[in-house]
């Protein structure tokens, strides 16, 4: 019939350390305010006092915390809540620790990340926040960005779903890379999310 509203799809964002929540903002904002169908129907945090907790209420965001001191019981956490909150895509925002290739299998949900700069470049182990900015930065690389990946059992090796990238060649140390490049993280993670429920 005409004059439906397409359904909307359900994702979860996990979270991790001392984050702002800033990339979990702007994808609640691209749902919201631009009309995507999509809504983060699930924020799982592994603390429980964090900025993005008070962002989640703030947001009116549904946020649980679970404890990924363990990671087999995470894991194990995370998929039965995926299942009931009928979560149809995992987004990774600030969450660092590696996902095992066991669970990758049993969520049966994809699973982006997305990650700031230009990959294959830059990616891998301890890769990750300022470490990369800095990196980028010590190269005299004119340009950086960011990426969206599918998440695998190895740091930042997941295939590409969308990269953006920025000119850096004004920028006089990796602060302001980093502030280049979270803009770009910003634009895209909401779009490539959606690009990918599409597909």
């Amino acid at each position: 019939m005409e004059g439906i509203a397409p359904k909307a799809h359900r994702i979860a964002v996990l979270t991790g350390g001392r984050g702002r929540g800033s990339n979990l903002r702007a994808i609640h904002q691209h749902f919201k305010e631009l009309g995507f169908p999509a809504s983060v129907a699930l924020v799982i945090g592994d603390r429980r006092q964090t900025p993005v907790c008070e962002l989640c209420h703030d947001l009116e965001l549904h946020f649980v915390y679970v404890s990924s001191k363990d990671m087999q019981s995470y894991e194990a956490e995370v998929i039965k809540l995926i299942n009931e909150h009928q979560i149809e895509l995992i987004a990774l925002a600030g969450f660092l620790k590696l996902l095992s290739a066991d669970f990758l299998s049993r969520v049966q949900v994809p699973v982006l990340n997305i990650h700031p700069s230009l990959l294959p470049k830059y990616g891998g182990a301890k890769m990750y926040g300022m470490k990369v900015h800095e990196a980028v930065f010590a190269s005299g690389d004119k340009e950086s960005g960011a990426t969206v990946h599918e998440v695998s059992p190895i740091y930042d090796a997941g295939r590409i779903v969308k990269q953006k990238s920025v000119d850096i060649s004004d920028c006089i140390n990796s602060e302001e890379i980093a502030q280049k490049v979270l803009k770009i993280e910003h634009q895209i993670y909401a779009e490539a999310i959606l690009q990918y429920l599409k597909s």
